[in-house]
């Protein structure tokens, strides 16, 4: 059975490990990237160890975050955020003090998009809006899904976080024939070499099992297309600007959520 405590020292290795490489690498924004990392992974690892409160407690603040970048790259109306954030938190509290009953939280919430383009009666730019809210919702509120998986989350955070690190380095330097037009800098050579060191990371960890290898090797990369679809609809090239070396949190958590949410179909 994986745990968090199981996992801690894979964590704390892969991390030095890291350090150790953008030292190497003398590349200043590699160092900042680690250090970025070198923040967050030990607050997730003490969310996660705290158990199912302490994951409710970072699944809200992150898709609170999310929500606010998502709606700045989307455009939505500050109330359409609001709402679309309270939905996320609702699901995420839903699936704290209530499991089983997340699908009814989650159409509470479209509901409640739904209604605020009519209740204001805008013709015009409804269907978008209703669009993006619906979107946000099932993408963000896929973050209810930590909670109930627990450390198999966790793994699956390591898993596409080292995959994604791989296909980066892996794509620049093989080149070939690119992934998709919504990112032209991605290369199915760095996405094979990235699946295939997710797939490498679940087998270290004792967590790899069917459902977990697609959601690494398919979820992930789809994961980050639809964050390049939704940026380049903006004409942005990051999320955000306030997290160091990266961007935005979407930028960070793109792929994994798509990966929970294939994890979450399959399981």
């Amino acid at each position: 059975m994986i745990t968090v405590a199981s996992l801690a020292p894979c964590l704390g290795g892969a991390l030095v490990a890291g350090g150790v490489a953008a030292a190497a690498s003398r590349r200043r924004e590699l160092m900042t990237k680690w250090c970025a990392w070198a923040v967050g992974v030990p607050l997730v690892t003490g969310a996660f160890w705290w158990g199912r409160p302490g994951i409710a407690t970072l699944a809200v603040l992150v898709g609170v975050i999310a929500v606010v970048e998502y709606g700045g790259l989307t455009r939505m109306p500050r109330v359409d955020r609001a709402v679309l954030a309270a939905s996320v938190t609702g699901v995420v509290l839903t699936a704290l003090l209530a499991p089983g009953q997340e699908p009814r939280a989650l159409a509470v919430g479209a509901l409640a998009l739904a209604s605020l383009p009519l209740l204001a009666g805008d013709a015009d730019h409804g269907p978008r809006r209703l669009g993006a809210g619906l979107l946000g919702l099932a993408w963000i509120g896929v973050l209810a899904g930590l909670v109930p998986l627990g450390a198999r989350a966790l793994a699956l955070f390591m898993a596409v976080s080292i995959a994604d690190i791989v296909a980066y380095f892996a794509g620049r330097a093989l080149g070939g024939p690119g992934l998709s037009p919504l990112s032209p800098a991605k290369r199915w050579s760095g996405t094979l070499a990235g699946a295939a060191a997710g797939l490498a990371v679940l087998a270290v960890l004792s967590a790899l099992s069917g459902p977990m290898a697609i959601a690494v090797a398919v979820g992930g990369p789809a994961g980050d297309l639809l964050e390049s679809m939704v940026k380049r609809g903006a004409r942005v090239k990051d999320s955000g600007r306030w997290l160091a070396g990266s961007g935005g949190l979407l930028d960070r958590i793109d792929s994994l959520l798509f990966a929970l949410a294939v994890l979450l179909v399959l399981s």
